[in-house]
């Protein structure tokens, strides 16, 4: 049932990736919607499963919470050491222009280098992998939780496929790399499915995992997801979405629960 799911995360990776050819002014609805399934997904369903799976207390405080807020700052922490080499990358790019003719060709081809592209797009992979993973693993809860889970994982990788796609063209590769890549970010989430099939993984454990899961998928609707819906669309229909995205995870819990 896990890889059967998965195969939307399959499906709904590619269509990210053809909309990034193909995208419109709606982008922006597309993502509303997607960030308030993850957001509703975390604080109505994942959040409260993790803290009766894993219900141990460090210090006073239960454990799959800790695990939570750890998940957001390690999410953010990548973020932030991507977002600082990028600066890096840029002040480099920025000397070299002021050398003339010459830095700016060395610009120019640092801008352009294929092997960043492919490395960013590489990392989305990995991503959509242990999305596969939390499929699996919240379908050893129960059914309810992981249509739950699947229905963010499967929202969060649209913007996955956009991301690659866009990732490793932007960087000059070739269209036929691109859609490899892509291929790859949208088979991952059926292979980690499928892995987490021949694991039995202990609940407390578990709880740890959905709880620490959370956290980031938190960090990637609030940090990511919602604030580029709004950034160059801020309309009301876009906020409505995101209502939706969250009305419609509380009527699956409630129907699955």
């Amino acid at each position: 049932m896990a890889v059967f799911v998965a195969l939307g995360a399959f499906l709904m990776t590619l269509a990210g990736g053809w909309t990034a050819q193909r995208v419109t002014d709606r982008r922006h609805l597309v993502l509303g919607l997607a960030g308030g399934l993850m957001l509703g997904v975390v604080g109505l369903d994942l959040l409260p499963e993790a803290l009766r799976a894993a219900d141990t207390e460090i210090h006073g405080v239960p454990a799959a919470l800790l695990l939570f807020v750890a998940g957001f700052l390690l999410a953010h922490l990548v973020e932030r050491l991507l977002a600082a080499r990028r600066a890096a990358h840029g002040a480099v790019e920025h000397a070299a222009a002021r050398h003339g003719a010459a830095g700016q060709e060395t610009a120019e081809h640092r801008h352009r280098s294929p092997e960043v592209g492919l490395t960013a797009a590489a990392a989305m992979v990995g991503h959509s992998l242990m999305d596969g993973v939390a499929i699996g693993a919240s379908f050893q809860v129960g059914g309810g939780m992981g249509t739950a889970v699947a229905l963010a994982v499967i929202a969060h990788d649209f913007a996955d496929g956009f991301n690659t796609f866009t990732l490793t063209r932007l960087y000059g590769n070739a269209r036929r790399k691109a859609l490899a890549m892509l291929f790859a970010d949208a088979v991952a989430p059926v292979a980690g499915a499928a892995a987490s099939a021949f694991l039995t993984i202990p609940e407390d454990v578990l709880g740890g995992y959905l709880a620490l899961f959370g956290g980031a998928l938190l960090y990637l609707a609030a940090a990511e997801i919602l604030p580029e819906a709004h950034h160059a669309h801020p309309a009301r229909s876009t906020l409505l979405c995101t209502v939706a995205g969250v009305a419609f995870i509380w009527l699956v819990v409630g129907v699955t629960g």
